[in-house]
């Protein structure tokens, strides 16, 4: 094409249509760059990077990114995956288990700071263990940290250093779980950077990575986040995720509910007490996500009125699968799952039915705390 625009970072032919792909940029600065014939311009993912160090989220479908994972097994790397303790099982790279090969692998739990200060972390560590084992992870080394507190870093920062005099060390992890907040937290606290930070592009590609020099000569590098349809996260617009995400330490809020009685986490969680004995639930979720108790027999009707208002997040504009549940009867006392809102403790013996747009963050757990 005659007028065809090309990004000067990437090569990658300008276009308005499709944000999830190469040389995106929005209409109305495309219609810009053509009307000032500026043919040196950057897409929105270059512009980004170049600025702000800032690397534009990928699916994990994403053909660039199976090829840097590919890649890692014949390297000599340390592989070190973020995960959000308030969403684990849905950022946990299960995959990864393909693409490490030989090299050492190692769990970062961030937003260590959000449990309550009596939390016990020789039992999340332990909790996250079994779960990487259980989907055939094996980390070398698991640390609880709070990336955006700058709390608990000195032992991981310590292991990475030493670690880095022999290899590189990648960076992976989903969206939302403050992977490059960590990092550059990291990277305060090295104090050997040789340079600024640089950006690379993977041979053939258009999938950028953030490269960190080190005075051994061994590098930092920070990947895409990695967009999955099983995070809250990615179905949610921002002012709805700021609700959701505690900022500050769990304050848990105690209900008492008999059979009969719901209990709704904002729009996006559902609890339905089925049968047992009066039981104290134990909410941990975001100081600001509006908690409400109901009568079963009304809630159907309750949440089709409310949800959007009352019952927010959700906002009323935001598109969501249908609220979908399964039910769970606890041996003993229980965590119950919501990724990515948080999680309600019950006792043993109890038969309940939780609700996520389609399931998504469902699960259970021995209680933590």
């Amino acid at each position: 094409m005659d007028d065809e625009i090309i990004c000067i970072g990437c090569g990658a032919s300008l276009q308005s249509q499709q944000p999830d792909e190469a040389g995106y940029l929005p209409a109305s600065r495309l219609a810009k760059v053509v009307e000032d014939e500026d043919n040196d311009v950057y897409c929105q993912r270059c512009f980004r990077l170049r600025h702000y160090n800032e690397i534009m989220p990928v699916k994990i479908d994403n053909d660039d990114f199976l090829a840097l994972l590919n890649s890692l097994a014949s390297k000599k790397a340390l592989i070190v995956n973020v995960v959000d303790l308030f969403d684990f099982t849905n950022s946990l790279l299960s995959s990864l288990k393909r693409f490490v090969g030989d090299n050492d692998f190692i769990l970062v739990g961030n937003k260590f700071d959000l449990f309550p200060q009596n939390s016990r972390q020789s039992r999340i560590k332990d909790w996250m263990r079994q779960e990487a084992n259980r989907v055939g992870l094996f980390p070398k080394k698991i640390f609880l940290v709070s990336a955006s507190k700058k709390k608990n870093l000195d032992q991981l920062t310590a292991y990475l250093d030493q670690k880095s005099h022999a290899e590189d060390i990648y960076f992976v992890g989903t969206t939302n779980v403050g992977k490059s907040t960590l990092l550059n937290a990291i990277i305060d606290q090295m104090g050997d950077i040789k340079d600024l930070i640089t950006t690379s592009r993977f041979p053939g590609t258009t999938l950028d990575r953030i490269e960190i020099p080190l005075e051994n000569g061994h590098l930092l590098v920070d990947t895409p986040g990695i967009m999955t349809e099983n995070q809250l996260a990615t179905h949610l617009n921002g002012k709805d995720l700021a609700v959701v995400s505690p900022q500050k330490s769990l304050k848990p809020a105690t209900y008492q509910l008999k059979p009969g009685n719901t209990l709704f986490l904002g729009g996006l969680g559902r609890i339905d007490y089925l049968k047992g004995e009066p039981i104290s639930m134990t909410v941990y979720a975001a100081r600001n996500l509006y908690v409400h108790r109901t009568k079963t027999a009304n809630a159907d009707e309750f949440y089709q009125k409310h949800v959007g208002e009352l019952l927010s997040p959700p906002s009323a504009k935001e598109e969501l699968p249908d609220l979908v549940g399964q039910e769970i009867h606890t041996t003993y006392k229980s965590d119950l799952l919501f990724g990515g809102i948080g999680f309600v403790t019950v006792p043993a013996d109890c038969l309940v039915k939780i609700y996520t747009p389609g399931k998504i963050g469902l699960g259970l757990r021995h209680a933590l705390i």
